[in-house]
């Protein structure tokens, strides 16, 4: 999804089109408490909090009663969960495809993948790990010289950018091709290594093949074993929308909004769980932290970080991001997770969480601190 049009006066202008008709509600929103569940989450009401609501209650009713692409909204604060609400035909059970929020996740299996020695370094060649397929053509001495944290801070240098519909690696195109693996090392080199960050799904795919390869496991059980078991996250599959058989590595994650918001706590508590250090304190820190920037925004390993103004602060979220509006926006500072889910493929309508979170949330609850 592209992150560059994210801009203040977009975000603004996507709310101010969405807010105009708050006043003219056909229903009024009901608050209720989120249910608890036994999924390992306590909730609490929204009316216990000392924060003025009125926007919340706006906000929900135009939801309810507006025309617009969001599936699922979830507000976690101090470990609760606040504010659940569903659209539609969603609700609490249903897993929703994650799109590129499965990268963020991939990082976290990346960690755990160097905590446990599985891999050694992110700054090795990917040779050293992946050794089927190997590059067939567009043969360039700097491909050797490629690392797994050139994979995960998408400046590979290949020719390879989601967001160029001119680019021989744009996600769309290889998709089409009957072996991603190899089409993606074939692809000719157009920087040099570590120079330019473009957003690559397919080094994305690279990486998770290499945990695979290293571990001896497919992704999608190194996951369950290492992260979603502990996390205790039961309701979670692995899919693509590509008509056609597609190897686990390239497979995309579907989870439940409740669960999305366990790897949000994840970040929020850098890597522990009920006592249990999954990921290392280091490996969230280092995820988490500014690397390199795409279309102008600061970018860690597959974790973006963005910032929202409210008065004169600055609130730097934690965030993973998917196409059609899927969100884990982290506030480490304010102890406040954001999740959403969304139908908005493709459209600037997905941008619209941003502005919750921006004219919403963060006035209700970052004042109260």
């Amino acid at each position: 999804m592209k992150l560059y049009i994210m801009k203040n006066k977009i975000v603004l202008i996507l709310f101010i089109v969405f807010i105009s008709s708050f006043s003219y509600g056909q229903n009024s929103y009901k608050y209720t408490q989120p249910t608890l569940l036994n999924d390992g989450w306590e909730t609490n009401s929204l009316k216990s909090l000392d924060i003025d609501s009125t926007r919340i209650y706006q906000l929900f009713n135009q939801l309810q009663n507006g025309k617009h692409k969001i599936h699922s909204a979830l507000l976690i604060k101090n470990n609760q969960v606040i504010i659940e609400e569903y659209f539609g035909n969603n609700n609490a059970g249903m897993q929703h495809d994650l799109r590129s929020v499965s990268k963020s996740i991939r990082s976290i299996l990346l960690g755990i993948a160097i905590d446990k020695g599985i891999i050694d370094n992110i700054d090795d060649p990917i040779t050293k790990y992946l050794k089927n397929p190997v590059a067939k053509k567009n043969l360039d001495t700097r491909k050797d010289k490629i690392t797994i944290r050139h994979l995960i801070t998408m400046s590979t240098g290949l020719d390879c950018n989601d967001w160029d519909k001119n680019s021989k690696g744009q996600e769309d195109k290889v998709y089409k091709k009957k072996d991603w693996l190899q089409y993606t090392l074939d692809l000719p080199m157009i920087n040099d290594p570590g120079t330019v960050s473009d957003y690559c799904s397919m080094g994305v795919l690279l990486m998770s093949e290499i945990i695979s390869q290293a571990s001896g496991m497919t992704i999608d059980k190194f996951a369950q074993e290492h992260l979603f078991r502990p996390l205790d996250i039961n309701n979670v599959s692995w899919g693509h929308t590509a008509n056609k058989k597609v190897i686990p590595s390239a497979k995309r994650i579907n989870m439940t909004p409740r669960d999305m918001a366990k790897i949000g706590k994840l970040i929020l508590q850098e890597g522990l769980w009920n006592d249990q250090q999954i990921v290392s304190k280091k490996w969230i820190e280092e995820a988490t932290t500014p690397k390199t920037k795409i279309t102008g925004i600061d970018y860690g390993f597959l974790w973006w970080n963005i910032p929202f103004r409210l008065d004169n602060n600055v609130y730097t979220s934690k965030t993973a991001t998917g196409n059609g509006g899927q969100y884990i926006i982290v506030f480490p500072k304010l102890s406040i997770i954001a999740v959403f889910t969304g139908g908005a493929y493709n459209s600037q309508e997905d941008k619209l969480p941003f502005a919750i979170i921006k004219d919403v949330f963060l006035p209700a609850f970052a004042l109260q601190e």
